[in-house]
């Protein structure tokens, strides 16, 4: 009888075991050169004539390199390997035939004869053993202390290749959100050296409206920066500028640059010095260049309706509107000109980690507990870039929120503790909170953010010491502020008032700004104030500011009252009924529909491997083609995509609905309009980006109820 290798799935850890080999994504890819020249060397150092990196997924063995073997894997009922699992970190098998596991093993009794085994496990950073790197021989014989140690050594290398891959993988996603990013915005980013006459080593798709030359011709050196710049603001421009890289400040300017049709047009360069770590000398410059043309003409064009006025009233009024509107055109091209700047600013940065990490993480003699520190690295980097990019949308009012009606009373005495832990002990919290409940129907989570946002933003401009008032009451109708008509009807005002420094007025206007800090450098992102403007206009209603110097600044947050009958909360049984649920995938069948084919790959890989059985369509009309041939009852649920050519996700979860009633659909997106303008339509959302955790957790609570019938 074959001694078969332990049940994997009996393991506590085996999920999680599986969950990390997914996030590898290494299953069934092609053979690389670099595990190639692993194995083979094994083989040599070792003296057997075979070598393998063997990746033990759910039930089976795959070989992602191999000598002497001629296939890519094996059944895991057969498998040395997955008795191996089970070792701490090597196991040496030195004449199968006298190892009861093995003695009656096909492979030993058969073809190909094998009589020796050693194997050293391939292990996360979490200790998770995900295969093995192994050598084997159809002779009895044992190895070395120093071919065992060469053997370890090398299936490190084995885990050092598979996370630069992922690390590499990482890298690109996020170069190719920054270049979409950079690349449909009005103006051009750009890089260059830090000399003159800085010839463009990066130039965003905007150069060619900016200036009628191709980002390509920049970056082949067919003109440079300086050869565009008038002539009678060159002199200005190169002091300016080599001033600002020398000092180590950010410079703005405006200034003229020659068309490729010849008409001059006017620019705003925003830019900073880019320095080396090592010598401190200035490498290049990064910035991003708007055009101005329509905010100087408005304004030459005001000018001269002014100087004219008297006399030409009536006519004048009309074209002073245009002109006006113009000017507040081309002033919104100004901020989206800042907004961009700091984009690329913080996402370089994250990129500089990410990039720096990888590099290092190529290097074949990096210490164990160096590699673990730089993924972690990249890991904390990403979710850093993710925390960012839903900042920006919460100010653009383009974040998904999910509105629920609750008392914003209430919700202010239960953050109150932790208001406490952030403004620190030197400071004096007074609460006025209404005693009848103030319901109000609203994203739950981004208020409490919006609240401890305005905390620390009063915490600071106290430096830490001094007393906020907080209070929340019920008020007819929301005052006009910031220009902005009022609100009739019932609204709860939730007020923040600190004994600050106060902000000065010509900073009211800026304060709400992305970016725009009045800290110290490293002290502030610029983006929490902003998340409180988005979130209170997307939710209905609006923030409200009032500052005096030396006195101190009152933040009102005013938000529509709602009706206490839409408040509706899960039970604390049903929620323990639902965490208790099975949590296997198991049985479970998932329509996935994703016209990117990379992601659609990957997404039925990461569910196969937890247990699911996928069927991938790459569109939303493929995916009914299939719903119709069963009527939607071959599947427990369908996962798709939100932004898709033709029918979006959202569309094709309303079909769903009306060809099959009762089949679950959950939607995946990093950023929908439609969802953003419109909410979730009633359907489960999955955010990008998500871990194969949250995945199964929503499939296993959306399938529940259908799988039980």
């Amino acid at each position: 009888m074959i001694r078969r290798p332990p049940d994997p799935a009996r393991h506590g850890m085996e999920a999680q075991r599986l969950a990390a080999l997914a996030r590898y994504a290494i299953l069934d890819t092609p053979r690389e050169e670099d595990f190639d020249d692993i194995v083979e060397l094994a083989s040599e150092i070792c003296g057997t004539p075979i070598a393998v990196v063997n990746l033990i997924a759910d039930g089976r063995q795959w070989f992602k390199a191999e000598v002497g073997l001629g296939v890519r894997g094996t059944p895991l009922g057969i498998s040395f390997c997955g008795h191996a699992l089970h070792e701490d970190e090597f196991m040496l098998v030195p004449d199968a035939t006298e190892d009861p596991r093995f003695d009656r093993n096909p492979l030993v009794t058969g073809e190909p004869g094998l009589r020796f085994y050693a194997g050293a496990l391939l292990k996360t950073r979490e200790g998770l053993p995900l295969g093995t790197l192994c050598v084997l021989d159809h002779r009895p014989r044992t190895l070395t202390e120093q071919q065992i140690r060469a053997l370890k050594r090398l299936a490190r290398q084995v885990m050092s290749q598979l996370d630069q891959r992922r690390a590499e993988a990482a890298l690109r996603e996020s170069e190719r959100r920054l270049a979409t990013l950079v690349g449909n915005l009005p103006g051009m980013a750009y890089r260059c050296p830090a000399a003159e006459p800085w010839p463009v080593t990066y130039a965003s798709g905007g150069a060619l409206d900016l200036t009628g030359r191709s980002a390509a011709d920049f970056m082949a050196g067919k003109l440079t920066w300086r050869d565009l710049i008038h002539p009678d603001d060159a002199e200005a421009v190169v002091a300016e500028v080599d001033a600002a890289v020398k000092e180590r400040r950010p410079f703005e300017m405006a200034y003229r640059i020659r068309h490729a049709d010849g008409s001059t047009r006017w620019v705003l360069d925003r830019g900073l010095g880019v320095h080396d770590e090592a010598t401190g000398e200035p490498v290049a410059i990064e910035g991003f260049v708007g055009d101005l043309t329509r905010q100087r003409e408005a304004e030459e064009h005001l000018r001269d309706l002014n100087a004219t006025l008297e006399g030409r009233v009536a006519d004048a009024v009309a074209e002073r509107a245009r002109a006006e509107e113009a000017l507040r055109q081309s002033q919104k091209m100004e901020a989206v000109g800042q907004l961009t700047g700091g984009v690329a600013h913080d996402f370089n940065n994250l990129l500089t980690i990410i990039r720096s990490s990888a590099d290092l993480l190529r290097r074949p003699d990096l210490p164990e507990e160096r590699r673990r520190r730089y993924v972690d690295a990249i890991a904390d980097t990403v979710a850093r870039a993710s925390k960012l990019t839903g900042q920006l949308l919460a100010f653009a009012r383009r974040q998904v929120l999910t509105p629920e009606v609750f008392d914003a009373a209430a919700r202010v005495e239960a953050v109150a503790d932790m208001l406490r832990t952030i403004m620190g002990a030197r400071v004096r919290i007074e609460a006025d909170v209404a005693r009848e409940p103030c319901f109000v129907e609203a994203d739950a989570s981004q208020f409490e953010t919006a609240l401890v946002n305005m905390a620390v933003n009063a915490r600071d401009a106290m430096d830490g010491e001094g007393a906020l008032a907080v209070r929340v009451w019920e008020v007819s109708g929301m005052p006009a502020i910031r220009g902005h008509r009022g609100g009739a009807g019932r609204f709860v005002a939730v007020s923040l008032a600190d004994t600050g420094a106060g902000i000065a007025p010509d900073k009211i206007g800026q304060i709400f700004e992305p970016f725009f800090t009045t800290k110290g450098i490293g002290k502030g992102t610029g983006l929490g104030l902003s998340q409180v403007y988005g979130f209170a206009k997307q939710s209905g209603g609006d923030v409200a500011v009032e500052s005096r110097i030396g006195q101190g600044t009152t933040f009102t947050l005013y938000l529509p009252r709602a009706e206490r009958d839409a408040a509706v909360e899960a039970s604390p049984g049903a929620q323990v009924a639902a965490a208790a649920a099975d949590e296997s995938g198991r049985g479970c069948r998932v329509l996935v529909v994703e016209d990117n084919a990379q992601v659609g790959g990957f997404s039925t890989q990461i569910l196969q491997d937890l247990g699911y059985e996928t069927t991938w369509a790459a569109n939303a009309g493929e995916a009914l083609i299939l719903l119709g041939q069963g009527g939607g009852r071959q599947f427990d649920a369908v996962f798709s995509d939100v932004v898709m050519p033709g029918m979006s996700g959202v569309e094709l979860g309303h079909e769903v609905r009306r060809r099959c009633p009762g089949l679950p659909v959950v939607l995946t997106s990093g950023y929908s309009q439609v969802l953003a303008e419109e909410g979730r339509h009633g359907f489960e959302l999955l955010q990008k980006p998500y871990a194969a955790e949250e995945l199964s957790r929503v499939l296993r609570r959306v399938t529940r109820g259908r799988r039980a019938e």
